[in-house]
């Protein structure tokens, strides 16, 4: 049985699959399987290793939120070297005077290793039950990399007393990890077959500016806590020396252009009918955007209580998931 290629916009609609169970626009997950012109020879993917393409991305957020823990408990020195904890031992001690904070910290550095696990079974699974898919092998592979560089970028964080610059390319290169993690379940889900654009080009060209407004956004957000109170360390606090309240409204105007962005990408959807996968995965970035926004304020007005800015932290990584399936959904490959 076959079906024929939708019109109008190019994509896919409701309509054409009937019974289809729908979710919330905020939280939509790419689709399990392309939607259109499946190749009969493609094996469904492997449920174990769609668990692992999952449990990948829930890894890389996972230690974005324990990174930001140590961070804004001004845990950053508990273990004041590096790759051990202290001269001598990989591990805390017990007369360690960084009391708590030598916990928090060496158990963000112990996820370290859980990421890696998972990121290395997660290649192993495709060489077992997907053998067919050598072009996600290199992308994995540069996940692992991307983890050791991790690695030793914490590492130079502790060795020169968590210089803020550091610290926000430390975050920085974890979004990067989260994003490609978030793009690999997508790509786990297509097929390899040439890259086939749903939308017209001005609409893909604004969605790459929005890509490129929501990095400013990051940088300028790891810039606003590396000029407030959460430093990282509670001893000896590392400022980047701005003003914290010109920089959280520069921030601030950035996602501003950000959320304009967004809305005319969606807007632009819409008048031209594009594919109906696409148009939610866009709802879901604006919903997630708006609440990240009432976030941020949140935690202004009420002076960066070290919760709400945890909780901040965790939507950047969010919005950062959805930026990469927006993304995403705008192409389609057979």
């Amino acid at each position: 049985m076959t079906h024929s290629r939708p019109t109008g916009g190019g994509g896919v609609t409701a309509s054409d699959y009937p019974g289809e169970v729908t979710t919330s626009p905020a939280f939509v997950p790419p689709p399990a399987e392309p939607r259109e012109g499946v190749r009969a020879d493609k094996a469904p993917v492997h449920p174990w290793l769609r668990r692992l393409f999952w449990l990948n991305l829930a890894v890389e957020i996972g230690i974005v939120v324990t990174g930001g823990l140590v961070r804004l408990t001004g845990s950053g020195l508990g273990c004041p070297t590096w790759p051990q904890c202290v001269p001598g031992s990989f591990t805390p001690v017990k007369h360690q005077e960084q009391s708590y904070h030598k916990y928090i910290e060496f158990g963000n550095r112990t996820l370290t290793g859980l990421v890696l696990v998972v990121a290395l079974a997660l290649l192993i699974g495709i060489i077992k039950w997907a053998p067919q898919r050598k072009g996600l092998r290199v992308p994995v592979a540069g996940v692992l990399g991307g983890i050791a560089l991790q690695a030793i970028v914490g590492g130079i964080t502790v060795h020169m007393e968590l210089n803020p610059f550091i610290v926000a390319l430390h975050f920085l290169i974890s979004m990067l990890l989260v994003s490609a993690s978030a793009w690999l379940i997508w790509r786990g889900r297509e097929g390899d077959g040439e890259r086939r654009l749903l939308v017209v080009r001005p609409i893909e060209i604004t969605a790459w500016l929005t890509t490129a407004a929501a990095f400013v956004v990051l940088v300028l957000g790891t810039i606003v806590t590396g000029s407030g109170p959460h430093s990282g360390d509670a001893v000896a606090p590392a400022r980047t020396g701005f003003d914290p309240r010109s920089v959280s409204w520069l921030h601030a105007d950035a996602v501003m252009l950000f959320v304009g962005l967004v809305i005319a990408v969606l807007l632009a959807q819409k008048v031209t009918k594009a594919s109906h996968q696409s148009v939610k995965m866009w709802t879901g970035l604006l919903v997630v955007t708006f609440a990240q926004g009432a976030i941020g304020y949140v935690q202004y007005f009420t002076g960066l209580p070290w919760v709400i800015v945890l909780v901040h932290m965790f939507g950047a990584a969010l919005l950062v998931t959805y930026m990469t399936w927006a993304m995403c959904s705008l192409r389609e490959r057979i």
